[in-house]
């Protein structure tokens, strides 16, 4: 099993930065892809960036140029860096990991563990 831990969420103004990592434990070293989520009040959850194996990266449109990510491997964590926030990226952000094939790196069911998620409050 797999354990992952975000922390670093918070309330931020309108063009600010917030980074937020998640750390993995337990059976961590099978992980090959770490993602991000995100969900906002009455909306579904939705993909974020991906940091997959070899440190490739993806990101959704309405977040490219202003986030990126990275990883930590001897930390078993990967970290999501926020600039340049707007109120609309305000969400509970989840990380989830897998150490199995992606097929969509945009599908939530390409992931089998999941974090509690962390607050970001972008406030204007």
């Amino acid at each position: 099993q797999v354990q992952l831990l975000e922390s670093g969420g918070g309330l931020v103004q309108v063009g600010g930065s917030l980074r937020l990592s998640c750390a993995a434990s337990g059976d961590s070293d099978k992980i090959y892809t770490m993602a991000w989520f995100r969900q906002a009040p009455g909306k579904e959850r939705e993909f974020v960036g991906v940091n997959g194996w070899g440190g490739s990266t993806y990101f959704t449109d309405s977040v490219k140029g202003r986030f990126s990510t990275s990883r930590d491997a001897a930390k078993n964590t990967v970290f999501l860096q926020m600039n340049s926030l707007k109120p609309e990226d305000t969400a509970v952000y989840y990380c989830a990991a897998t150490s199995g094939v992606v097929r969509s790196v945009r599908s939530e069911m390409s992931y089998d563990y999941w974090g509690q998620g962390t607050q970001v409050t972008v406030s204007s």
